[in-house]
């Protein structure tokens, strides 16, 4: 059987991704640029988003962050504009949760932008389940504050209202 002799396989070769550890100087844009929030993912290194200066476009990832940074539903990003174009742009940057909220304190982001805080994830897949069966076979209903359980409950709350 061959010895080893080389130095590593290919997870060696690709490198330790160092530059989350790095505090990167904040970039902001310039002309033929724009902010924006990622509204959809479409796969083949494309996504839409949704841009503050008030239009969705349809977003190409440039081949430096392909594979390299991953870009999620609502990341803020920096896109680059195109000339002729107005429709499409190119993702130039990916700000991390901390330099979109320096963004929008400095106040190059709209207030009303939602911003990925990164550290909230649901359980479920942000799914609620609203039946639970037991082992029996029997289904036990959570019931709801908001939604009337019957008709009957929905009519007797019209009528309190009109006394």
């Amino acid at each position: 059987m061959p010895k080893n002799k080389g130095k590593g396989g290919k997870n060696r070769r690709r490198g330790k991704n160092e530059n989350d550890i790095l505090k990167r100087e904040l970039v902001f844009k310039e002309d033929g640029q724009e902010y924006a929030q990622v509204t959809k993912i479409l796969g083949n290194g494309r996504l839409t988003a949704f841009c503050f200066d008030g239009k969705t476009r349809l977003c190409h990832i440039r081949g430096k962050l392909r594979k390299k940074v991953w870009i999620n539903h609502s990341d803020i990003i920096l896109v680059g504009l195109r000339d002729y174009q107005d429709d499409k742009a190119d993702v130039i940057l990916k700000y991390n949760p901390d330099e979109a909220r320096n963004l929008k304190t400095y106040g190059e982001l709209p207030e009303n932008a939602k911003l990925n805080e990164g550290g909230e994830e649901m359980e479920d897949g942000g799914i609620e389940f609203g039946d639970v069966e037991d082992l029996d076979g029997d289904v036990e209903v959570e019931e709801d504050d908001n939604m009337p359980t019957s008709e009957s409950d929905s009519s007797d709350d019209d009528e309190e209202d009109e006394k």
